[in-house]
């Protein structure tokens, strides 16, 4: 990268990092008051009925779902919504007429949206897990999910904020596509649980082996191969953010 794209990626970058830092009560502390809350009422409601894997206790079984569920709703909007307001207010213009290249403008939005991300899922954890004993089993297999559904959902929010032509378009992605995912991807219940119609339907969600193989990484067990959810993980990586920069290089709607 020369040193121009350097400085340009960096001014985009931290520009889009103290973006949500400054308003953290909201982007940081309220995600995270809403898994507690989801946590409280969930373990309170089930602790008794249900397990993960068998054996693991649900309320345990619960805090990674919880983790991931926050991180890739709070990537997803954090691209999302930067790149909306700035199409709505007509400053993303500014940006349009640097000469910073289609990797730099990606990888400033999506990289920001990774931090966010696992700013959030980081504090969900550091929270929770003093008051239920998780096991860590295999912390470099939660990191690395982690990281890669944080970038998907980095670029799945740069194509929400580019596709989104108002608020109400990006309020609908969000509602009818990303938290219908999140919420149906194993977050509050093993797949083995399921009857075998919606199991089926359940594994036709990627956001599912993101979930599944970051909470293996806690358990050592999973519903699926950790690295069959590699595999799913890493081509809808590479498959959302090849359209984001497709887009971006293609200037589709950027300047509409």
């Amino acid at each position: 990268m020369p040193p121009s794209e350097g400085v340009a990626f960096w001014t985009l970058f931290s520009k889009e990092v103290l973006r949500f830092w400054r308003v953290a009560l909201q982007t940081i502390a309220a995600p995270i008051v809403n898994a507690l809350l989801y946590l409280l009422i969930f373990s309170y409601v089930l602790e008794r009925h249900e397990t993960g894997y068998g054996e693991v206790p649900y309320t345990a079984f619960l805090v990674p779902g919880l983790a991931m569920m926050s991180l890739l709703q709070n990537a997803f909007a954090n691209s999302s919504s930067s790149l909306i307001q700035s199409r709505m207010t007509g400053n993303l213009v500014f940006l349009l007429v640097t000469p910073i290249s289609h990797a730099t403008f990606f990888l400033g939005y999506t990289l920001a949206a990774v931090v966010r991300g696992m700013a959030v899922g980081g504090a969900v954890l550091a929270i929770t897990m003093p008051f239920v004993e998780v096991p860590w089993v295999a912390p470099c297999w939660s990191l690395g999910f982690a990281l890669l559904a944080a970038w998907m959902m980095g670029a799945l929010g740069v194509v929400a904020g580019i596709w989104s032509e108002k608020f109400d378009h990006l309020a609908a992605f969000q509602n009818f596509l990303v938290t219908p995912l999140t919420m149906l991807a194993g977050v509050f219940y093993s797949t083995a649980s399921l009857p075998p119609v919606w199991e089926g339907i359940t594994h036709a969600n990627p956001f599912f082996y993101m979930i599944d193989g970051f909470r293996y990484g806690f358990f050592g067990k999973a519903d699926v191969s950790p690295w069959v959810s590699l595999a799913v993980t890493v081509s809808t990586t590479g498959a959302v953010s090849f359209w984001a920069y497709h887009w971006i290089a293609v200037g589709y709607k950027l300047r509409s």
